[in-house]
């Protein structure tokens, strides 16, 4: 597929990925239920272990305890805190060691090297549990290879803004991430180098100071990319003074807010939504006008596995309604499960209106699949960044 028409793809995606498809799942939950909806395959005794690489939040006891107890089946979990970590780990060891790993939808392509993950045999996945809009974005947006399967859909999130209300005010539709950028904020803004580029290169284009089609441009060319980081360097430079903390992971960026001082700043949902409903109700977090970054997180089963069985029990076990429920009310990310909307708490839905107005998820910007010079290039100017 080329650049133009992934790009186009991408687009086409997250228009058809919007609050109706993700929400109306929920209408059909008391039909599901009735069918029994923690129905396991009758083919895998309940025994076993499922060796489990995920992301730090994502399989907490309750879950974890509710699949064993259910099937018999234990889980062994290990941890990471970025895609990298899992790359390089599964590179380490050839695609051994784990039985199912949680990889963002855009990077499948740097498994590719080693043949890393296995193609994921459908007939074994309970698609019809799975939101239909998110099983079809998923496959323009990286999940297939050569036209096969790799990664399922599990979860879904966005990369916005977090500020703290007492501080800042801002009229509906009316926060950018321009405001970061803001004279007078020395050492008040959080971020991820990584994202922080390309916001910079997506609000640049909507005022007209680097042309890059809404940041799309990044991914035209090594050149283009270049042109448009080279743009960002140049606006950001002045304004370094601003940030306060960068982070890499969720405990790096809640520090940021509550130790380091940060009253605003780039953030993945979980954050300013655990902020509001865990610390204080001052932090909010909401897609800015330009639209927050909207990744996709999976399910991938390594091509070392040994407990294959285990892991499709596990991967439907954890999109079921209930679980899909269980999985947001924990993390506060979005489960890509049918009916999982009818399981969250009162807090969980008003987090959802908030972050999410009228418009705002017909408005995100996807992270499209990656290119064969994106990482090196991207990470080429988040060390230039820092250095500023």
């Amino acid at each position: 597929m080329s650049i133009k028409n992934s790009s186009r793809l991408t687009q086409m995606a997250a228009h058809s990925f919007s609050r109706r498809s993700l929400l109306k799942g929920a209408a059909a939950t008391g039909a599901i239920a009735a069918s029994g909806v923690f129905s396991i395959s009758q083919s895998l005794a309940s025994s076993g272990e499922v060796n489990v690489f995920a992301w730090g939040d994502y399989i907490k006891d309750n879950i974890s305890d509710a699949f064993e107890k259910k099937t018999g089946i234990k889980i062994n979990l290990s941890t990471f805190g970025s895609n990298e970590e899992l790359q390089s780990k599964l590179k380490a060891s050839g695609g051994k060691g784990f039985d199912l790993v949680f990889p963002s939808v855009d990077t499948r392509p740097e498994f590719d090297d080693g043949d890393l993950l296995a193609e994921i045999d459908e007939s074994r996945v309970n698609v019809d549990q799975i939101e239909p809009a998110v099983w079809r974005s998923s496959l323009s947006l990286g999940a297939a290879r050569r036209g096969k399967r790799h990664l399922v859909p599990f979860d879904w999130g966005t990369e916005g803004v977090t500020y703290d209300s007492s501080v800042h005010s801002f009229e509906p539709g009316e926060l950018s991430y321009g405001h970061m950028w803001a004279d007078g904020l020395d050492g008040k803004v959080a971020g991820r180098q990584k994202s922080l580029v390309m916001t910079l290169a997506i609000y640049l284009d909507s005022i007209g100071e680097v042309s890059s089609n809404r940041g799309m441009d990044i991914y035209k060319s090594e050149a283009d990319m270049r042109r448009v980081m080279d743009g960002c360097l140049a606006f950001m430079a002045p304004h370094k003074k601003n940030i306060g903390a960068f982070w890499n992971n969720a405990t790096e960026a809640t520090s940021a807010f509550t130790d380091s001082g940060c009253t605003i700043g780039q953030t993945w949902d979980t954050t300013g939504i655990k902020l509001h409903n865990d610390v204080d109700k001052k932090w909010i977090y909401t897609a800015p006008k330009e639209g927050a970054l909207g990744w996709m997180d999976t399910m991938a089963i390594p091509s070392g596995a040994e407990n294959v069985e285990q892991s499709y029990e596990l991967m439907n076990f954890l999109m079921t309604p209930e679980i899909g429920g269980m999985f947001a009310n924990n993390t506060g990310y979005n489960s890509a499960a049918v009916g999982s909307s009818a399981h969250l708490s009162d807090e969980s839905k008003e987090a959802f209106n908030i972050a999410y107005p009228a418009g705002a998820i017909e408005n995100l910007w996807w992270w499209p699949m990656s290119t064969p010079w994106f990482s090196n290039v991207r990470q080429e100017y988040v060390e230039k960044m820092t250095a500023l």
